[in-house]
């Protein structure tokens, strides 16, 4: 109980672990290697989904005991356009999701989070890298590969608040350009699945887009971009230490939603320590079947982008309330579960496995022949 445990990453992924470890009267060391929280976010906003529980995300997050203590705009109706420019309404009786900032800031989700670890006495050190965890630990320390990349401006602007998206492969392959705006700031950025070096110019493309069809508004444009890792490991285990969020691969396979289930992932690793469980078990059980969902959704999402966005979008708009919609979506059934084996065989990870089977590794970002050269050398 006096040694701390040491937790590589302050993203949500690892305060959410460090919080739940502090509230069981845990001491906890987090490392960040940035001078600040949330610092590759950089003020970006994003969504935090809504639909992958019965319940609302924020008293999921309250009876995780998470805070709720940032801004979060519900979501409920916006706009999607096809790719001749068609525009289809959206609709929800219930929030769809929440726009939250990241990054350092006051109302931003992360320092919040932060806030809270600090005040239940978790030590953060930031500028420091954890290369090895040499008691008790977990892993955080964010993606290992780039699946997705969402590239575009955070800027000011004189619209009113909303979120807007086009589905077109000629702005994203694959994938989706999205608009939001909240309190005179706004993100725009094409978010593609294919073709990475002509991310210049989807770009451009997605801003006069976006200028036609909404009159977008761009003040004082900072540029910014960011990568996604959709992985479904074997283990999330580095040696004897769990292996959380991003690092772990665990996001959202459509669409790269990622927030809930790193956060969601936090708490299961440090309850697995606590209560002296298998994390590989536990997250299993409460992520994997949403995860192995969405693999499914993802390729039906790829195929469906070779033929027409349209008539998917005109199916979607005719929802009216869509937030139930994509719940039933998330969720397995015995059709989800048919079409796995056919999902998997046309959606691959960039990233590769490289879990390690030496009991006694350390290593925070573990490259398995690294590990067995160091046992080798160390005669362990």
């Amino acid at each position: 109980m006096n040694t701390p445990i040491e937790i590589a990453g302050a993203g949500p992924a690892g305060l959410a672990a460090a919080i739940t470890l502090a509230k069981a009267g845990q001491k906890v060391l987090i490392h960040e290697t940035h001078n600040e929280v949330g610092y590759r976010f950089a003020g970006d906003f994003q969504g935090l989904d809504n639909w992958t529980s019965p319940k609302d995300v924020l008293d999921v997050f309250t009876e995780q005991g998470i805070t709720t203590d940032f801004i979060a705009r519900p979501c409920l109706n916006g706009t999607v356009f096809g790719p001749t420019g068609k525009r289809y309404p959206i609709k929800s009786k219930e929030v769809l999701f929440y726009l939250v900032e990241r990054g350092p800031g006051p109302g931003t989700l992360d320092s919040a989070m932060l806030e809270q670890a600090c005040s239940l006495g978790v030590e953060v050190r930031f500028n420091s890298r954890l290369k090895k965890i040499s008691d008790r630990g977990i892993m955080a320390a964010g993606p290992r590969a780039a699946d997705a990349i969402a590239v575009g401006y955070h800027f000011e602007t004189n619209q009113k608040d909303g979120y807007w998206a086009i589905c077109d492969n000629k702005l994203a392959p694959y994938g989706y350009a999205y608009l939001l705006i909240m309190n005179g700031r706004g993100t725009v950025k094409t978010c593609m699945f294919a073709k990475f070096n002509q991310q210049k110019q989807y770009l451009k493309k997605t801003i006069a887009a976006f200028e036609h069809l909404v009159g977008l508004d761009m003040q004082n444009p900072v540029f910014h971009g960011g990568s996604g890792n959709f992985y479904i490991p074997r283990t999330a285990y580095r040696g004897a230490h769990p292996i959380i969020g991003e690092q772990a691969g665990f996001q959202d396979t459509l669409w790269g939603f990622g927030m809930r289930l790193a956060i969601s992932s936090g708490v299961l690793a440090a309850q697995s320590l606590i209560m002296n469980k298998n994390y590989d078990k536990l997250w299993q059980k409460n992520l994997k079947p949403q995860m192995d969902v969405s693999v499914v959704n993802r390729a039906i999402f790829r195929l469906i982008s070779y033929h027409s966005f349209d008539w998917f979008l005109r199916l979607v708009s005719t929802r009216k309330n869509l937030r139930q919609t994509l719940h039933s979506q998330y969720h397995p059934s015995l059709l989800k579960h048919l079409l796995s084996p056919w999902a998997k065989k046309h959606y691959k990870s960039n990233r590769k496995q490289t879990t390690c089977d030496q009991t006694n590794c350390h290593c925070t970002w573990c490259r398995a022949e690294y590990c067995v050269q160091e046992s080798l050398e160390n005669g362990t």
